[in-house]
């Protein structure tokens, strides 16, 4: 789907084509660090339904956007274990704890009772989000949908909730790989229509969170997750697809060579090293420490200048943290991340 907006600096730094400074969202953009998200988080009363009333998830979307003009992007309030929870896994969130699910996957049996989730129905308070949200920006900025990689959304389903070691699903990898595959494929299936349908409800971009992809050993992160992130971009073609694996670094070229439109980076890869490496195939995101937004103004400016510099001259780059903002952030100070993106960033175009 493509639309004219007013602010186009991320479509075109996603396509690499001349922007007169680097766009600029933020991981996370809506969330605790914002006063404004606690209390509509309260009247909510748990994180669950808050996602799933669309008046409410369309309110945390834009409550960055209407807070900082000087963002280039909404991203649709949501998470990425929207899909398996209408696959009827019984998602939960335990104070403290994170989500958790009530039927982990562990068997073959297990995985032969998933569905691929129509978008529309089990998912459709998605899509009255993202139409909620398309309806209030207008034509002003381009909206961003996402999904979990198939990977990531696997470990917690295998899991049933958070893990330090990820030990039933790397044992399941090991011992009954043919099992997980199958989990991994209707995963993947599941999250191109459901990419689809968020495009087709207004997204002008659409991005794939591994955050666990960077734990495996390479050839397990080829097998078992970028495969299937390849699978997703093949699928999607109508806007920019931007791929991001935490502590992935070690795989930006095949990460690239999946035809994603753009790379995330964490902070533990240098984003001119990166550009060395991955050429002009595409563009990248990222990819400030979070935790510099802990500092003062002057030092996250100092950052901020190191990024760009990192980078360098020319088109391609889209300013993002490493990772999402953290809940105990000062929103002044990402404020003047933002001031300090607008102020710098010009001299390298």
């Amino acid at each position: 789907m493509s639309r004219t907006l007013e602010n186009d600096r991320l479509m075109r730094a996603l396509r690499r084509e001349t922007v007169d400074r680097t766009p600029v969202w933020i991981m996370r953009q809506a969330g605790r660090y914002l006063p404004e998200y606690r209390a509509l988080r309260t009247r909510a009363r748990d994180f669950l339904t808050l996602c799933k009333t669309p008046e409410l998830a369309c309110e945390a979307t834009l409550q960055p956007i209407k807070r900082f003009p000087q963002l280039d992007a909404a991203i649709v309030f949501s998470d990425i274990l929207t899909v398996p929870d209408a696959m009827g896994r019984g998602l939960y969130f335990a104070a403290g704890e994170g989500p958790r699910f009530e039927r982990p996957v562990r068997t073959l049996r297990d995985v032969r009772t998933l569905h691929v989730p129509d978008p529309n129905d089990e998912l459709g308070y998605v899509m009255s989000v993202i139409a909620a949200v398309r309806g209030e920006l207008g034509d002003k900025l381009p909206l961003i949908g996402f999904a979990g990689s198939p990977w990531t959304v696997a470990t917690y389903m295998v899991e049933g909730g958070p893990s330090k070691t990820h030990s039933h699903i790397r044992g399941m990898m090991y011992s009954d790989p043919d099992v997980l595959h199958e989990l991994l494929e209707i995963l993947a299936q599941a999250s191109c229509i459901y990419l689809a349908a968020q495009i087709a409800a207004g997204a002008d971009v659409v991005m794939v969170f591994d955050t666990w992809g960077g734990t495996l050993t390479p050839a397990a992160y080829k097998e078992f997750s970028l495969r299937y992130m390849e699978q997703i971009v093949a699928e999607i073609r109508d806007v920019p697809v931007v791929l991001f694996t935490k502590d992935g670094g070690a795989w930006l070229e095949a990460m690239a060579d999946t035809g994603a439109t753009a790379l995330g980076l964490d902070w533990t890869t240098d984003i001119g090293d990166a550009r060395r490496r991955v050429g002009d195939r595409v563009a990248l995101q990222g990819n400030l420490d979070p935790c510099v937004l802990y500092a003062p103004p002057e030092q996250i400016r100092s950052a901020v200048a190191n990024v760009l510099e990192s980078f360098g001259p020319g088109n391609g780059h889209v300013f993002n943290l490493g990772h999402g903002i953290h809940p105990g952030i000062d929103p002044a100070h990402l404020e003047a991340l933002l001031n300090a993106v607008h102020e710098l960033s010009p001299a390298q175009h």
